[in-house]
């Protein structure tokens, strides 16, 4: 409905105009803009259906808490300066809600002591350092639109603290007392542990993803994360930009 105030200033507009012809065409456009759009504004506030939530916006439920692998302690899984690795997990609902998506976070490697050494006091060497809550956006999105195909899937973010793509062993390790740990296999293995027990065990899709030396730690357990699942589970996996050249100097 139009706004009653607007009425009684335009008429009188309208009646002091009316004795220059021109003005009336001029009067009676701009009352009619007036109507239209206060009519349009108070039908889409009346009208719920009409709005929009801004997808841009940031809401509290777009920020996952960060979750200690407590049990990795009892396996030695440890990130490079000894702290418990770590994801941050969403529930699924609705028909994803026997579905699952990983994805493990990139950062590149560590290869030298001086290197792995810097690395154990940043978020991805250390849990210590990582941030309590991530926001979930792109493909760990919650809203349709922005996430058609898996918005409402279980959804993890694993993080990447062991400096190799989550692939390296103890017998990599220095013997010279140096406190860095390399035991990106072992953090694998407890991972899986912990969300097969969260319900992946019993998932019907699932996909294994990750993003640069992420992307490398996905091909790397691809075949690993196949064999986890059930049999009649359909699993596939993506790797974005997980081939990385190594230089090799003589």
């Amino acid at each position: 409905m139009a706004n009653p105030r607007l009425l009684p200033a335009a008429f009188l507009w309208l009646k002091k105009s009316a004795k220059k012809h021109w003005a009336i065409p001029t009067v009676g456009f701009t009352i009619l803009i007036v109507f239209a759009l206060t009519f349009f504004s108070d039908q889409s506030s009346d009208n719920p259906s009409t709005f929009r939530p801004n997808f841009d916006s940031t809401a509290d439920d777009d920020f996952v808490d960060l979750t200690l692998v407590h049990r990795a302690k009892d396996k030695g899984a440890f990130c490079l300066d000894g702290s418990l690795p770590a994801y941050h997990f969403q529930k699924g609902f609705g028909s994803g809600s026997s579905n699952w998506l990983l994805h493990i976070e990139g950062g590149g490697w560590c290869n030298t002591l001086e290197s792995c050494t810097r690395r154990q006091v940043t978020p991805l060497g250390s849990s210590k350092y990582m941030e309590p809550q991530v926001r979930f956006s792109g493909i760990l999105s919650r809203y349709p639109t922005q996430n058609p195909e898996f918005f409402n899937w279980n959804k993890v973010k694993i993080r990447y603290c062991d400096g190799a793509s989550l692939a390296g062993h103890p017998e990599s390790e220095f013997k010279n007392g140096t406190k860095l740990y390399f035991r990106g296999q072992r953090i694998w293995e407890v991972l899986m542990e912990e969300l097969l027990s969260l319900g992946m065990s019993n998932a019907k899709q699932a996909l294994l993803s990750g993003c640069s030396a992420g992307g490398l730690a996905t091909l790397i357990h691809c075949d690993n994360f196949r064999d986890l699942l059930p049999k009649d589970a359909t699993v596939k996996c993506l790797a974005d930009a997980g081939k990385m050249l190594v230089e090799i100097i003589p």
